[in-house]
């Protein structure tokens, strides 16, 4: 049994204050001062080609569980984020790739997230549906089911690589409030669940 009184328990990160040298108000431990930096999350992924086909998964999770995307996904700590990508293709489509460069940075403030998005050759057409996908498919870039994709990034990435700008493109999109590739703005509905 522990000695200390709930008055003497540490409590962690819990007083939202501006710390000294910061702009921004924070939650600091009153015990110690450690002080809590809440940071956008990265999210890594890849437009996968065997060919003249794309890899695409249908998602078994939410958000949007049953439309398609290419395999992405949070980084892990340790990893670089080609080496992210290449996990997340291997975890939701169990293909291996090689990742051959950077299509762009696509940045969502509002739900604190950057993503970083790649372009990989798939050392072979074997893949298959892993956790979090329902399938796994190649199709012709003919066939994509550009009314069923399930997030703007993934649109976005996948016309970057079909309209050529990711071959040797940096390209940064920018906010999803408006389409990068013609101007016009997303549909209310489609910014609820953007990655």
């Amino acid at each position: 049994m522990s000695d200390k009184s709930p008055a003497t328990t540490p409590v962690g990160p819990s007083v939202e204050t501006v710390p000294e040298g910061d702009n921004r108000t924070r939650l600091v431990c009153p015990d110690c001062g450690y002080i809590e930096y809440t940071n956008p999350k990265v999210v890594v992924g890849a437009v996968c080609l065997w060919g003249d086909r794309v890899l695409l998964c249908r998602r078994a999770i939410d958000p949007q569980r049953g439309l398609w995307t290419i395999p992405a996904g949070f980084m892990e700590v340790g990893e670089t984020t080609a080496e992210g990508a290449a996990r997340e293709v291997w975890e939701e489509a169990l293909a291996r790739v090689s990742v051959q460069g950077l299509i762009g940075i696509y940045e969502i403030p509002r739900i604190s997230q950057v993503q970083m998005l790649y372009r990989a050759r798939m050392l072979g057409p074997e893949c298959g549906a892993g956790e979090e996908s329902l399938e796994v498919v190649l199709v012709p870039w003919a066939d994509i089911p550009w009314d069923d994709l399930a997030f703007p990034s993934v649109t976005w990435a996948l016309r970057q690589v079909l309209d050529g700008a990711a071959d040797g493109a940096h390209a940064a999109a920018g906010r999803p409030d408006q389409a990068p590739w013609s101007g016009e703005p997303w549909a209310p509905s489609e910014l609820s669940t953007d990655r």
